[in-house]
């Protein structure tokens, strides 16, 4: 199993080129027929994406394999949140290949007569729960650095606090009754203008999260589309699509760019 493992990896990057031609096909079907253009082009232009989403299905016969190897080493992790979130994401990823590779069989006459729109919501369910997953991890990998930096920043000024607490309370009283009316909402939103800031600087100190982040972020609106929940059409799939192909190759081509586990 680890040498089928290791055989599947190398498809991987032909898988995500293919990817990111077929979701720039879509994108430029979608800008096609917005325009007007020639049918005849747009025909091709659809015929191509097809192709290639045929090849890809193709190309990731096996992948339930490496989730399934995947969840067994997610399932031996000490953080428990990582462990939940890792393991069902990967077994929720195992099952949309293998509906993915029923729905390839259909689509080739291997298996004739195959409800082929039932398959393709079942695997786009499966995905859209594993990716689900996947961002609350980021979310949680997240407020653990957060907190790290809180703690740090804690240690490094630890009497940034007390200038305040050995004020008079006549000089507190006089100070905040001088705050004009007009200036309480912007002093509210001053903590919250820090925060994303401090957010902005720890995703920016670790590639990996971003990354992960943005790829996770534009990839979930493809199922919610396909499946009805959210849809915003086949331009702004076919960008989400291409986009996140991108990050994937990037993440192939500088594995320290690779969130882990």
């Amino acid at each position: 199993m680890d040498s089928w493992v290791r055989f599947n990896s190398q498809s991987q990057a032909k898988e995500r080129v293919l990817r990111a031609a077929q979701y720039a096909c879509m994108l430029l079907g979608y800008s096609l027929q917005k325009r007007r253009v020639g049918t005849d082009l747009h025909r091709t232009v659809s015929d191509l994406e097809a192709h290639m989403s045929l090849t890809r299905k193709l190309l990731r016969l096996g992948n339930s394999v490496e989730a399934l190897q995947a969840a067994k080493r997610a399932i031996h992790l000490s953080d428990s949140v990582l462990r939940l979130c890792l393991t069902i994401s990967h077994l929720n990823r195992a099952m949309y290949f293998a509906c993915d590779n029923v729905l390839w069989a259909g689509k080739t006459g291997i298996i004739s007569k195959l409800d082929q729109q039932k398959w393709s919501q079942r695997s786009f369910r499966y995905y859209l729960f594993a990716l689900i997953l996947n961002i609350t991890r980021d979310v949680y990998e997240l407020c653990l650095l957060l907190d790290c930096d809180d703690r740090y920043k804690s240690t490094k000024s630890p009497l940034s606090s007390t200038p305040s607490s050995v004020l008079p309370a006549d000089h507190l009283s006089s100070s905040s009754s001088t705050i004009p009316v007009t200036a309480a909402p912007a002093l509210m939103w001053v903590p919250l203008r820090r925060r994303f800031h401090q957010v902005q600087t720890v995703l920016y100190s670790n590639p990996p999260l971003l990354l992960d982040l943005l790829k996770n972020g534009c990839d979930i609106f493809i199922p919610l589309d396909k499946l009805g929940i959210y849809q915003t059409g086949p331009g702004f799939v076919g960008m989400c699509g291409m986009l996140s192909s991108v990050l994937s190759i990037v993440t192939i081509l500088h594995p320290w760019l690779k969130l882990k586990p």
